[in-house]
């Protein structure tokens, strides 16, 4: 196998990575003060859409992590960003969170339940059984189906939450039409992020701690990957998997002189 480049641009996941149930885990401050000290690029990234990068850079702050806004990226930014690419000036009707309005709102988007190009499905803890049928309506009418994110559940302090791709899978049952999910383990996420900061997925790296989206996308997008033990994945869950990440660690703590 080829040596990789040393590098230069940093990814990371945020819950299971920096957070766990909204507590900093140990040696995350001093990785991000690393990366901000270093001058490299770096992206903080979540498929969670409920959430603007400025409430989560507030969100992370109160919890004693410094990330500036515009170095978080969202399946949120991700989806808002591909819809303008693909048909700029669009409508869509949209069941999510201020994270994800937004950031359509921002491309230029008209949120609308009229005739809609697209039908959006993003992350929100108050999932209505209306919406969901307009939705599904929508759909059968005509209107494209996207979703921010595949993840089935989510986590919280009481366990487990349903998540996007739980929801998604309901709406493909009534209608027969599978989503086009734009957050990870989808490269285009990916890549998009790395474009937002100019930085090349040869001299690039991703931390995650789950093996399907964040190992994926950046094995799919030409990264090196990190897969750290502070998350939901096992040794026992990794050797299941027809791929591996680059490398293993226990935590983003020992990543701090790699920086």
């Amino acid at each position: 196998m080829a040596e990789r480049k040393p590098i230069e641009s940093w990814l990371t996941d945020m819950d299971g990575v920096l957070i766990h149930e909204g507590v900093p885990i140990p040696g995350a401050d001093a990785f991000l003060k690393q990366l901000r000290d270093s001058g490299k690029p770096f992206l903080v990234l979540t498929n969670n859409s409920i959430y603007t990068p400025r409430d989560l850079a507030a969100r992370l702050s109160r919890m004693g992590l410094q990330v500036p806004a515009e170095n978080i990226w969202t399946s949120a930014l991700a989806t808002a960003k591909f819809m303008d690419d693909q048909r700029p000036g669009g409508t869509a009707y949209v069941i999510g969170e201020a994270g994800l309005t937004t950031a359509l709102h921002d491309v230029g988007y008209v949120l609308t339940d009229q005739d809609p190009e697209f039908v959006v499905l993003g992350e929100t803890r108050q999932y209505s059984f209306e919406a969901l049928t307009k939705a599904i309506r929508l759909i059968n009418n005509g209107s494209r189906f996207i979703a921010t994110n595949p993840d089935n559940t989510g986590p919280s302090p009481e366990g487990a939450l349903p998540a996007t791709g739980s929801v998604a899978a309901l709406i493909t049952k009534a209608t027969g039409k599978d989503p086009y999910f734009v957050g990870k383990p989808n490269p285009l996420m990916m890549r998009a992020g790395l474009n937002a900061i100019g930085a090349h997925s040869e001299t690039s790296a991703m931390i995650g701690d789950r093996m399907d989206t964040d190992v994926l996308a950046g094995l799919e997008a030409g990264m090196t990957t990190f897969l750290v033990r502070t998350g939901l994945t096992t040794d026992a869950d990794i050797a299941r998997y027809p791929f591996r990440p680059s490398h293993v660690v226990d935590s983003i703590a020992d990543l701090v002189d790699q920086v």
